[in-house]
């Protein structure tokens, strides 16, 4: 297995190809360019500083560029960070791909494809699984490329199908205990929940925000797509309107991005099975990074609390 920037330790030297998923700018204290740059490959990220920038590393030097770097890894404020000391694009000779860096969902797609489509047809309401089709169909390609988020959780390769179908399979056990579940409605707003990232994220492989995604959300944008859809399919009803309630409520609380809280069962089951599985994606990936009886680096999202991996785990 080759070993990814993240398995370097600090104090060792770093000869080899990363892709850079983010650039910003600044100016030191003396009035000279820098830039910081945010590199990944498949095994993780890791912050850079290329000081006395120049204008053409300016231009040159943007996301979704590969590029062969030699520098030292060191540590700034508890994190390895990447001292550069050479730098330069990659070329046709180098035989270097995008896709060799861009970590990939654990599962196949084709797995994650085939078990969407399976929930997909187990709905019984026509109404509620027109609409789902109908989304599908229009972002089918996208939804199995694109990462959940930019960070944080499911922030890979597929990884937005990775969270949907995970999320399906802990409603499908959800409904075993809670009969009284409807689960068209709750696998509709599982499916339909997160597809608006296809048009806030402004690509697959260094998903930024685009216009639409700041100005809007993908909360919005999927409220949009479910009128329209119905629209379009001259559907109308109750179904509709509990759709759209369980995009604007599925994050719960305003200061999470939510205009509205659950006011039903299955919204109020989307948004926890939202977050459980959003929040053991981030545990199981961070844990994986140690061994038994340490503590995983600081997870931001999840209240900046460092997680330990017990040696009962050997």
């Amino acid at each position: 297995m080759t070993k990814g920037i993240a398995d370097y330790e600090v104090g060792s030297q770093f000869d080899g190809y990363l892709l850079i998923k983010s650039v910003d700018k600044g100016t030191t204290a003396a009035g000279k360019p820098f830039l910081t740059i945010m590199f990944r490959d498949r095994s993780g990220e890791i912050e850079a500083k290329l000081w006395e920038a120049t204008k053409e590393d300016e231009e040159s030097l943007q996301p979704e560029v590969i590029v062969n770097v030699q520098g030292e890894i060191r540590q700034f404020r508890g994190k390895n960070q990447l001292n550069v000391r050479q730098i330069r694009i990659s070329n046709e000779t180098d035989q270097v791909r995008v896709e060799q860096f861009i970590e990939k969902a654990p599962v196949e797609v084709e797995q994650l494809q085939e078990e969407l489509t399976q929930f997909i047809f187990s709905m019984e309401n026509p109404k509620i699984q027109r609409i789902v089709r109908y989304v599908m169909k229009k972002y089918n390609q996208e939804i199995s490329i694109y990462p959940a988020a930019t960070k944080n959780h499911h922030e890979y390769s597929s990884g937005l199908l990775h969270h949907i179908v995970s999320m399906l399979k802990l409603a499908q056990q959800l409904k075993g205990l809670y009969p009284e579940l409807n689960t068209d409605l709750l696998y509709a707003g599982v499916i339909l929940h997160d597809v608006g990232k296809v048009k806030e994220f402004s690509s697959p492989v260094s998903p930024s925000y685009t216009l639409e995604g700041k100005m809007l959300g993908h909360i919005t944008m999927m409220v949009d797509e479910i009128s329209e859809a119905a629209k379009d399919l001259s559907i109308e009803g109750e179904e509709v309107l509990l759709l759209q309630h369980m995009i604007l409520s599925h994050h719960s609380k305003p200061e999470w991005g939510s205009p509205k809280a659950p006011l039903f069962k299955e919204a109020e089951i989307l948004h926890q099975i939202d977050m459980i599985d959003a929040k053991m994606n981030m545990m199981n990936r961070a844990l994986k990074k140690v061994k038994p009886g340490e503590f995983t680096d600081r997870i931001f999202a999840m209240d900046n609390r460092a997680f330990y991996k017990p040696e009962l785990e050997e």
